[in-house]
């Protein structure tokens, strides 16, 4: 309990103290967010934590791409996916730095169903920002998508290493491991 508490009042003194948060992946903020999830039990507290990361992943020093970004999302989620790869195609022409950009492209791909682009995009997205676990279970997704279930498992246990409050993910890795153990859940 009271290590949770310390790490509450660093993650909140981290939010209020206004560190910048931009493209650039590499910030204390950022490493702080990754420490708390990490270390915590508290399920609760992880998703709060990890509602922060994506906020931090999604944020950028120039507002446009912030609006831009917000409607790629939205027309990512409501199938929109002609238009969210527009979206996102000039986010990482514009700053191709920005890893939430790659990600959110790869996403789009995926949805398209052309996981070779998802591919490559999630690789320069973790290129940027290696702790994106977001990016490493959609890689996984991409190559279960591809029937190949070795390197879907690596990418989730990377996921989990790093996010172990990922219990769809666990599950999916579980069930993975299970069949290739000739194991039925």
């Amino acid at each position: 309990m009271m290590i949770r508490r310390f790490f509450s009042l660093t993650v909140l003194l981290l939010l209020t103290l206004g560190v910048p948060a931009g493209a650039g992946q590499g910030s204390l903020r950022l490493d702080s967010l990754f420490q708390a999830l990490h270390s915590t039990t508290d399920a609760a507290y992880a998703e709060s934590v990890e509602e922060h990361i994506w906020d931090f992943w999604l944020d950028h020093p120039d507002p446009t791409m912030v609006r831009d970004m917000r409607a790629g999302v939205f027309s990512l989620n409501s199938d929109d996916y002609g238009s969210a790869l527009r979206v996102f195609d000039a986010v990482v022409a514009r700053d191709p730095s920005y890893a939430e950009g790659w990600n959110k492209r790869a996403a789009t791909h995926y949805m398209l169903g052309d996981y070779r682009s998802a591919m490559l995009d999630l690789r320069h997205a973790l290129s940027l920002e290696p702790r994106h676990f977001g990016a490493l279970v959609e890689l996984g997704l991409v190559y279960l998508a591809l029937g190949d279930e070795k390197p879907a498992l690596r990418a989730f246990d990377a996921a989990l290493r790093i996010n172990p409050h990922l219990d769809r993910v666990r599950a999916q890795a579980d069930t993975i491991r299970f069949r290739a153990a000739g194991t039925d859940l």
